[in-house]
């Protein structure tokens, strides 16, 4: 995902203690793309009204303090001993009851002998388990250790051997509380007319939906057959194909992690963007995303040109309701995407590329755990840099540009660390301990940006792009449709380059298991910056005079890199951000990124009179980039914080799990 999130539709309980604010807390930070940022923290006190500083882990409550299982930590599964290969699925939506019943039919290879298998649940009612031809089988689901599920124990009828092949049937229905599952009432959707349902699996939520080997380090094929009322349309992450009587069939040839298992159903239309894409919304958005997205083609040849051939047929885009949590998901064959983008402008282009690009780093070549994630969305973040400069055809522009977003990573970065985490946290580091952690409770921006920015210095070490852009193949060649970890990406890059002596140098341990900021800062070109750090000055200079030609010449941005700016130095008067906001055209800006920072400003700066526009925002849309710092900007805010909670426990119950579980951190709300 990219890394931000938005107000989502339905809560579930999580049984986590909130301690009084003098104890530490878990918080979750989000990201930019796409998936955000979750954290153990402190609060500190702030006299001078900026942001809060949030330091040091605590590991979640759960019943057994460690790792789920010897591969991952989060996971109960253990896939060494047999992995699944292939699942079918056969599943009925009933929004009435806002449950999935169906089957899945689970296909195993046999790794070494044994006598039962271990699936991941959570909250799942299994009304059934049985072979292939009908004998029934024994099995106990444990009790639930708090937000991870439950292990599900399967006894065979007799021992398997390793080389053996099981089909396993498993009749289940979902909980109207799944925690992947977001079920919309009609008056949260555009239409207003009829309900809405959307998943989201990762990091490890599929287990709500589907008993399974809930780990990234496993990867299955699947076909599915999905009924839903007549009127509604079915997409999933996998190729479409006929819808009959109320039955829709996909299937997904490329073998794909848990997490990327993806489901929408809603009253939905589609534009066609290219040969190979469509846009799929509600009436009332189809327009706006068709225009919105329509150099989708562009962006897929010049990641070809980079990554090589794009291996899943298909990539259409979805345009969620606004309570989606997240930037984009980047489910395979549909990326799911926020209409938050829906700027008008095509500014937030680089959600897209991001999305696209993980086609290949994460979707195909996938971290085995969350531990590692930074191999997931740093090689993400990396790739969609170089794209997107690869489309602008002056080459000294097109290194400014990737310079200049790399900066505005930077920047991200610095405020997550210093700010939000805090210098010390290990939650700060490229390769985390997730024992006892939830991943939920570990994203952040660190291992998108601190991870894109270890690969820039590596890039730059070896010899630029010339040379590490063949790497980058090679690498994605050898690990395609498989899952790996840190260790396995130092030893190839290390054999690649094995005649390069500049990689001799290289600290590994600081860059992978060190916290706080990266030991290395690339050389940066800062030209794009310098106009908006000269602009700072004048704004600062109360007898200086504001005006539209200030920032006329300013890309969005620009814009947004001053704003960025601004919030983190310190507030400005009302009167002059009121000037600012008047005269540079921010105030009435139709760009959520811009709209976002204008209202933190606002808050920052005690401004009461836009107190209800920010609530206005934050009840419009879900997406946690933007919901989580003005929650939390709104909570250090002593005078409104009361407001800003009875906001929160107004809306709360249309908010999906992740918005309204990381928010209660935010607000220090027990469950």
């Amino acid at each position: 995902m990219t890394f931000a999130s938005k107000v989502v539709s339905r809560v579930i309980r999580n049984n986590l203690n909130f301690f009084a604010k003098k104890y530490q807390r878990l918080t979750v930070f989000p990201v930019i793309k796409s998936r955000y940022h979750c954290y153990s923290s402190t609060l500190k006190k702030n006299l001078h009204g900026s942001p809060f500083k949030f330091h040091n882990l605590l590991h979640s409550q759960v019943k057994a303090m460690g790792a789920l299982s010897s591969l991952d930590p989060s996971s109960f599964s253990q896939p060494d001993l047999a992995v699944i290969k292939h699942v079918s699925l056969i599943l009925n939506v009933d929004f009435e009851k806002k449950v999935l019943d169906g089957s899945a039919v689970v296909n195993f290879d046999v790794l070494q002998d044994i006598e039962e298998l271990i699936l991941d649940v959570r909250n799942i009612t299994i009304e059934k388990i049985e072979l292939e031809d009908g004998t029934p089988l024994r099995y106990k689901v444990d009790d639930e250790v708090p937000n991870f599920g439950s292990k599900l124990t399967i006894t065979l009828p007799k021992s398997a051997v390793t080389g053996d092949k099981l089909k396993i049937r498993i009749k289940y229905v979902t909980a109207p509380s799944a925690s992947a599952l977001q079920w919309l009432e009609p008056s949260q959707t555009s239409g207003k007319k009829h309900p809405y349902l959307f998943s989201q699996c990762q990091p490890i939520h599929a287990r709500s939906i589907l008993p399974c080997q809930d780990t990234p380090a496993v990867k299955f094929t699947y076909d599915a057959e999905v009924t839903a009322p007549e009127e509604f349309t079915v997409l999933m992450s996998a190729l479409r194909s006929e819808a009959k009587n109320n039955k829709t069939t996909f299937r997904q040839p490329v073998p794909i992690p848990s997490y990327l298992l993806a489901l929408a159903v809603g009253v939905l239309e589609y534009r066609t963007l290219g040969p190979r894409s469509l846009v799929w919304s509600e009436k009332e958005e189809i327009e706006r995303s068709a225009w919105e997205f329509a150099e989708t083609e562009k962006y897929l040849q010049a990641a070809e040109k980079l990554c090589g051939k794009y291996e899943w047929s298909q990539y259409d885009l979805l345009v969620l309701p606004p309570s989606f949590p997240y930037g984009g998901m980047e489910n395979p064959c549909l990326t799911f995407v926020t209409p938050t983008l829906l700027a008008g402008d095509r500014s937030q282009a680089e959600v897209i590329v991001h999305e696209i690009m993980h086609s290949w780093t994460g979707n195909l070549v996938t971290n085995n755990n969350f531990e590692h994630f930074w191999l997931n969305e740093g090689f993400t973040v990396f790739l969609e840099r170089k794209v997107g400069a690869s489309l602008i055809a002056d080459t000294e522009t097109a290194k400014r540009s990737r310079d200049f977003h790399s900066l505005l990573g930077l920047q991200e970065l610095t405020e997550t660390v210093k700010d939000e985490l805090g210098i010390t946290n290990p939650l700060t580091r490229l390769v985390v301990d997730l024992k006892a952690v939830h991943p939920d409770d570990a994203f952040s921006t660190v291992p998108y940006e601190k991870g894109s920015l270890f690969l820039r210095y590596l890039e730059d070490l070896v010899g630029g792009p010339e040379v590490f852009d063949d790497f980058l193949r090679s690498y994605l060649n050898n690990f395609q449709k498989k899952s790996l970890n840190t260790d396995q990406f130092k030893a190839y890059l290390l054999n690649y380059f094995k005649d390069n002596e500049n990689l001799k140098t290289v600290d590994w341990n600081a860059w992978l298991y060190t916290s706080g900021m990266p030991p290395v800062i690339p050389n940066y070109d800062t030209s794009m910056t310098k106009a908006v750090k000269t602009l700072i000055s004048v704004i600062n200079d109360a007898n200086a005079t504001l005006s539209y030609n200030d920032v006329k010449t300013f890309t969005p941005h620009q814009i947004i890199n001053l704003l960025q700016e601004l919030i983190d130095q310190s507030a400005l008067t009302i009167d002059r951000l009121q000037t600012l906001g008047e005269e540079y055209r921010v105030k009435n800006s139709k760009n959520s990124e811009i709209i976002y920072r204008w209202l933190r400003l606002c808050i920052r700066s005690r401004d009461l009179s836009k107190l209800n526009d920010a609530f206005e925002f934050v009840n419009q849309q879900g997406r946690m980039k933007y919901v989580r710092p003005i929650y939390r900007d709104l909570y250090a805010w002593e005078d409104v914080r009361e407001q800003a909670i009875e906001n929160f426990l107004k809306n709360e119950p249309y908010m999906m799990h992740v918005s309204a579980y990381t928010l209660r951190k935010d607000l220090h709300l027990k469950e």
